[in-house]
């Protein structure tokens, strides 16, 4: 089965405020959107609406396939040692011991014996990386996937998700940072925020 995630007349919201309503768009296998717009316009309870871990204001959401999610608090146990931490996530998903050449590839062989919570902010983001490609997921929700890292881990993680992509995955970004990323679409979630109400006009 192709995957798919549809989002139709989405709204989203953050306590009773609404951040953003009429979002719709269609991904198929590779596809990806990148979704922009300034700090607190909504994109990350987007993209928790998405994962299911937030229900939607209003709208519906379809999905086939897989999910995984990559955002500023990784599942890593910060006691284990990086590849225990990465090894048990593999024994969930029934992937069986770490991939020495995706760990190799995100630099994170010479750390596998690091406790996690030694980690800087751009290793335990590439850890998280490697976890979700070792997770077998077809529909990758990236929430500021590049935050943390340096130009060199950059252009990795960027091939990682064109990899994906070409391999029939979809991902969806939200990002800061630009992504060179070949047939990119972009979606500005500022265009989806509710405009303010007017003052009723004062009858003369």
């Amino acid at each position: 089965m192709q995957p798919r995630l549809i989002a139709s007349d989405l709204a989203c919201r953050r306590g009773d405020r609404i951040l953003a309503r009429g979002v719709s768009f269609e991904l198929g296998a590779g596809e990806a959107l990148h979704v922009t717009g300034a700090n607190g316009i909504g994109k990350t309870t987007l993209i928790r609406t998405l994962a299911g871990l937030t229900s939607p204001f209003a709208g519906e959401i379809s999905r086939e396939g897989k999910i995984a999610l990559l955002n500023d608090r990784p599942a890593l146990d910060p006691d284990l040692a990086l590849g225990r931490a990465i090894q048990f996530w593999d024994r969930i998903d029934r992937a069986g011991d770490p991939d020495i050449a995706t760990t190799d590839l995100l630099g994170l062989t010479p750390l596998l014996d690091v406790p996690v919570r030694y980690l800087s902010t751009g290793q335990t983001k590439r850890a998280a990386m490697a976890v979700m490609i070792g997770s077998g997921s077809a529909i990758w929700l990236l929430d500021e996937p590049l935050s943390g890292l340096d130009s060199g881990a950059i252009e990795v993680v960027t091939q990682q998700i064109e990899r994906h992509l070409t391999n029939g995955g979809i991902a969806f970004v939200a990002s800061h940072q630009q992504l060179a990323i070949s047939g990119l679409k972009t979606l500005a979630l500022g265009d989806y925020a509710p405009r303010p109400s007017l003052p009723e006009e004062v009858a003369e």
